[in-house]
């Protein structure tokens, strides 16, 4: 009985990570954190065929959409958003699954994208997990100001 209930908790964070990035089938998916090589899987079984892990490929902002799970500490997370960003295109969406509770973690979360040149679009609570949307902005024009 427990499974079930972490399947349906599990298939809820997917469904919401899928909701918030509105991929089509013809945009590139690179996943990213601990559970990189279940995600990828999971969003092929649900049709999405362009999908690769940060550990297979070269980060040439080739990715329309970016997500990152499977993170259980503000460190691992921080490092995971540094490992996929230069896969991202300059107009790429992120999901992040922050699945730990620490103090001002979530604001953390938020700063670090905003430095990877995001703009937070939404945050959605499933059970214990929380899923934050962003949306690059143009950022190679950002990165060439700089």
């Amino acid at each position: 009985m427990l499974q079930l209930n972490f399947d349906l908790t599990h298939d809820q964070v997917m469904a919401t990570m899928i909701d918030l990035t509105r991929p089509s089938i013809l945009h590139r998916i690179i996943v990213a954190g601990g559970d990189s090589a279940a995600t990828e899987l999971e969003l092929r079984h649900r049709g999405f065929l362009r999908v690769s892990t940060t550990s297979r490929c070269v980060p040439h902002g080739q990715y329309a959409v970016g997500i990152v799970t499977g993170q259980h500490s503000l460190q691992a997370l921080e490092a995971a958003l540094a490992e996929i960003s230069p896969f991202l295109s300059a107009t790429a969406a992120i999901a992040v699954v922050i699945d730990f509770r620490g103090e001002g973690s979530n604001m953390k979360v938020r700063e670090n994208l905003e430095r990877l040149g995001f703009r937070i679009e939404a945050g959605v609570r499933c059970h214990e997990h929380f899923v934050l949307s962003a949306r690059r902005q143009n950022f190679s024009n950002m990165a060439n100001a700089a």
